[in-house]
């Protein structure tokens, strides 16, 4: 692992689906994130996807990247361009630093999520990744 390298892209389809469910499983009733009609009312085009769902697509590009004993240490995202039904937002992360510790090496990650009008996601990701035999805690 080393600075500069390029994780691969991680492509995922927008869909309504998507959207409502990942509101509802992080108890955002907003309507914006379920009702098309008032999310229209309110200036939106369609319902949009929350920070939450965001956040929880964030790490597991992480963890799929680094592995099931990766450790997610923290998550600094920023929203841009919302994510409506019917687009697909593509995530790509550069390794920016990375450090040894204890068992592993900590990395953070600068994280881009762009959809088909703009960034959708922007940050970083600070993951501890275990070396064998190694303890994260």
């Amino acid at each position: 692992m080393e600075v500069g390298a390029e994780l691969p892209p991680l492509a995922i389809p927008v869909t309504r689906t998507l959207i409502v469910a990942g509101a509802i499983a992080s108890r955002d009733y907003q309507d914006v994130h379920h009702d098309a009609e008032l999310a229209r009312q309110k200036g939106s085009p369609d319902i949009f996807m929350n920070i939450l769902t965001t956040n929880g697509l964030v790490g597991r590009y992480i963890t799929d990247h680094f592995g099931p004993t990766a450790v997610l240490r923290k998550v600094a995202i920023r929203l841009g361009a919302p994510n409506y039904p019917g687009d697909t937002m593509v995530l790509t992360g550069t390794v920016a630093e990375v450090a040894g510790e204890g068992g592993g090496d900590t990395v953070r990650v600068k994280i881009v999520g762009k959809n088909g009008i703009g960034s959708h996601v922007t940050g970083s990701v600070t993951v501890t990744v275990p070396r064998a035999g190694g303890s994260t805690s």
